[in-house]
């Protein structure tokens, strides 16, 4: 039976070697009481390269080798998007723990065999969705619950990346779940359904390359409460703002809503309040996954698994507007 003791160090293991794999590396460093154990890589020599940058103790040449490491408490998952159902329900099937990279999976069915194998096999399984672990944003749904801004009326959110990415780019590859949807998208979605939950109604349009894939994407969601999210995403232009509009006020995140380090409330009749954080860090999602599975949770109260499949679903419901498939 694993050891379930609050103090005891958590061994992690990474599976992937890229940049999203060693930024968590390096913020892992942050987080009390756990240990890189393991990289896991389909060649050799990258998990090896990985493990000596990074202080892993130890390197394996594939996938299979680190989901069969028995020194391994969880696996963060950082392959692309196109990977993550393959990797996951491989881990998943070996008996470890995950928290596996946003998007989650490419669709909605993918993502929920993944929930499926893990309540059934009694393992915990966390969406790597940090926004919503970060002390700004919990701060502001904070502010929020205690009636700060009144009632949430709408959202906006926006994230584009200045890129001109070519036709051979993974971003205009449907095989890899190319576009800015899934990419971007998933973080203005994932934040508007964090504050308003799953939306009643979906409308999306989109400029698509030749290959198929969103190079802009804009989306409305409606809520039961009558509440409104304006949405977009996009390759061609910098932007990564987001106001949310209460019936007495708003809060503006203006830049980086994603990964705040400040924000500003407005409330009718008082002068604007800045709130100051520290530096953002895939550190927190960390301690978040940490936490849980030292408290023997299957799931995370900031990310659980109903939000990261409402989520998908709204992405899915996207997709089928805009006339998006994935190979």
């Amino acid at each position: 039976m694993t050891d379930q003791s609050s103090d005891r160090t958590i061994r992690w293991g990474i599976l992937a070697t890229g940049g999203i794999a060693s930024r968590f590396a390096q913020d892992l460093t942050k987080v009390p009481g756990t240990v890189l154990a393991a990289v896991g890589s389909r060649t050799p020599s990258s998990a090896e390269a990985f493990a000596q940058r990074h202080g892993a103790a130890r390197a394996h040449g594939s996938w299979e080798a680190l989901a069969a490491d028995p020194d391994v408490d969880i696996i963060y998952v950082a392959t692309p998007h196109s990977h993550h159902h393959e990797t996951a329900l491989l881990c998943l099937r070996a008996g470890k723990p995950l928290l596996v990279e946003k998007a989650f999976t490419l669709d909605l069915a993918t993502a929920q065999d993944l929930v499926s194998v893990a309540r059934e096999r009694e393992l915990f399984l966390m969406e790597a969705m940090w926004t919503r672990t970060l002390p700004a944003i919990l701060k502001a749904k904070e502010l929020i619950a205690d009636g700060a801004i009144g009632e949430v009326v709408g959202v906006q959110a926006s994230f584009g990346i200045a890129l001109d990415p070519g036709p051979e780019h993974r971003l205009r590859d449907p095989k890899l779940g190319g576009g800015a949807l899934l990419d971007l998208g998933v973080y203005p979605v994932s934040f508007a359904q964090f504050l308003l939950g799953a939306p009643t109604q979906v409308r999306a349009w989109a400029s698509l390359w030749p290959e198929g894939t969103d190079a802009r994407t804009g989306m409305v969601l409606g809520f039961d409460s009558g509440a409104v999210a304006t949405l977009y995403c996009g390759v061609g232009g910098d932007v990564r703002m987001a106001t949310i509009t209460g019936s007495t006020g708003k809060i503006d995140f203006p830049w980086g809503f994603h990964a705040p380090d400040r924000f500003v409330l407005h409330r009718d009749g008082a002068e604007p309040q800045q709130f100051d954080f520290d530096p953002t860090g895939l550190n927190y999602e960390a301690e978040e996954a940490t936490r849980c599975l030292r408290a023997g949770k299957l799931e995370s109260d900031l990310v659980p698994l109903s939000s990261t499949l409402a989520v998908m679903s709204t992405l899915d419901a996207v997709r089928a507007q805009i006339g998006v498939t994935y190979a």
